[in-house]
């Protein structure tokens, strides 16, 4: 695959695997990722602690970012993920602290998805994520795909609105403490124009700018199949039957159909890893993005 700009483990709980610092190793090594990103429900305590530090010993080139995920204070984010998930979460936070004083590379991180549960409680959360001096950013997903409670996608989206526009202010009038790192205000920029962006197309119910899924970003999974995104529906190929080429098997009739359908279908989601490709490299929306980024 060459170089990459940026690697992303997803899962379920991505520490679960036993092997999962030695994948990090080898991607590492063969494609020399400028940020790698571990997101986690921030159960396993020790287990995240032990591995994100072997990551860090080895992987010095990469900024390594690791997102804990918190829904919301003690009583919301439980309902959501059970009963004593939020202490054992902010016991992870308080086992972390002391990984950014030691590698530099190292940026702590919380993301919240947004759903109907926490909808009325986000400002409460924003402040409190705020407070936590070794937090580098708050990330807020809105809720998509299959889920097993679909009450939880009953979303209110100007209760939406409403919470992209405090994040917003609050990067803006520097009553945020995140957004500390190399580049972060291009990052606070191009989140506050993403966040606009999913809202208008959940409104509009269409797609808002083009996608470059299957050009610039692919879902590699652990059978060693390959798509465009999540949408787990338009497979591009499988890499053991390509010689592990990935470069190659984007080039077969195959997979050259399925991205020319994205295009031609005008194919659309609220995917926020999807959406900050399609900003960061549309050159018509760097006006809005320069707009932002000279607020802040």
């Amino acid at each position: 695959m060459g170089n990459l700009l940026w690697l992303a483990f997803s899962g379920g709980e991505i520490f679960l695997r036993k092997d999962i610092v030695d994948i990090a190793k080898i991607f590492y090594r063969n494609n020399n990722p400028s940020i790698m990103l571990f997101p986690t429900n921030g159960l396993l305590t020790h287990v995240i602690r032990d591995n994100i530090e072997r990551v860090l010993e080895h992987c010095r080139n990469s900024t390594i970012a690791l997102k804990l995920s918190i829904e919301g204070m003690e009583a919301v984010h439980d309902r959501i993920r059970g009963q004593g998930s939020f202490k054992k979460t902010m016991e992870t936070y308080e086992a972390l602290k002391d990984l950014p004083d030691r590698y530099p590379n190292f940026e702590l991180g919380v993301n919240t998805v947004f759903c109907s549960v926490n909808q009325d409680n986000m400002d409460t959360l924003a402040s409190f994520v705020n407070g936590l001096d070794r937090i580098k950013t708050h990330t807020v997903s809105l809720i998509r795909g299959n889920v097993l409670d679909k009450a939880l996608k009953a979303v209110d989206m100007e209760k939406y609105r409403s919470t992209i526009e405090l994040l917003a202010s609050n990067l803006r009038n520097k009553r945020s403490s995140t957004y500390r790192f190399k580049g972060a205000r291009l990052k606070a920029a191009q989140d506050i124009v993403q966040r606009k962006v999913i809202f208008d197309t959940v409104a509009a119910n269409r797609f808002q700018i083009p996608c470059y899924a299957g050009k610039l970003n692919i879902v590699l999974t652990e059978t060693g199949d390959v798509y465009p995104c999540e949408s787990f529906e338009m497979m591009l190929g499988n890499v053991r039957e390509n010689g592990y080429n990935i470069e190659n098997m984007l080039k077969s009739t195959r997979a050259k159909k399925v991205i020319r359908s994205i295009q031609d279908t005008g194919c659309f989601c609220t995917h926020e890893c999807y959406l900050m490709t399609n900003i960061l490299f549309n050159p018509s929306m760097y006006p809005k993005l320069i707009k932002e980024y000279m607020q802040l």
